[in-house]
């Protein structure tokens, strides 16, 4: 589990195939800042722009740790087979703050970055959201885009998919990878945990779902 708060801005440094045909994965080696892998075992879970990914090898002397991502999770995800800056964020202990909200590091799809601007001494944020999400967003409802814990403004359906926009604060653009994005960006998109479990009660039938009985 994660929380959407972004512990480190990183980098992609490389991406080695695992394989000569589009059914086989990529190998990621991921640039840190010094220090980061200093407390990273092999095995840990790190979630890379939101997407949860397990750490296969680590390199201390040169602040860099690798990650070997399936085909399957390279077609759902964006951003992530390529060389670029991404945020991390390592999983959530028992003993630590929910600053943000419950992140499982499971993208539920791709946005595309319709609008990006500076509005007074914040940023404007405007996400397209596929159509299939648009159920699971609400105003004021929570969203993680690109791993980072963001509360939605305001949202609008469209033919399209659903229009997110996003206010975003400075301290979050400056320490964080959503400073890099443009319009045309994609970015990786997790709905609110809570959201799937109230979704799952609507659609059950209460006498189907009843503890059998002792």
């Amino acid at each position: 589990m994660f929380t959407g708060i972004i512990t480190a801005v990183a980098r992609i440094a490389a991406v080695h195939a695992l394989g000569s045909t589009a059914t086989h994965g990529k190998r990621l080696v991921i640039a840190c800042p010094p220090t980061y892998v200093d407390d990273v075992g092999l095995g840990d879970s790190i979630a890379l722009n939101g997407a949860c990914m397990t750490v296969t090898s680590i390199d201390p002397a040169q602040n860099q740790f690798t990650v070997d991502i399936s085909a399957e999770s390279l077609a759902r995800t964006a951003a992530l087979a390529q060389t670029g800056t991404i945020n991390l964020e390592k999983a959530l202990r028992a003993n630590d703050r929910l600053g943000g909200h419950l992140v499982s590091g499971h993208v539920d799809g791709v946005g595309n970055v319709t609008h990006f601007s500076q509005v007074g001494e914040s940023w404007e944020l405007h996400v397209l959201a596929p159509q299939q999400l648009a159920k699971y967003l609400a105003y004021k409802g929570s969203i993680t885009v690109n791993g980072v814990s963001l509360t939605v403004n305001q949202i609008r359906d469209t033919p399209a998919g659903c229009q997110m926009s996003i206010n975003l604060i400075p301290h979050t653009v400056q320490n964080t990878a959503l400073r890099t994005l443009t319009t045309g960006s994609q970015v990786n998109l997790e709905i609110d945990l809570i959201a799937r479990y109230v979704e799952r009660m609507l659609q059950s039938d209460p006498q189907q779902t009843s503890l059998p009985e002792r």
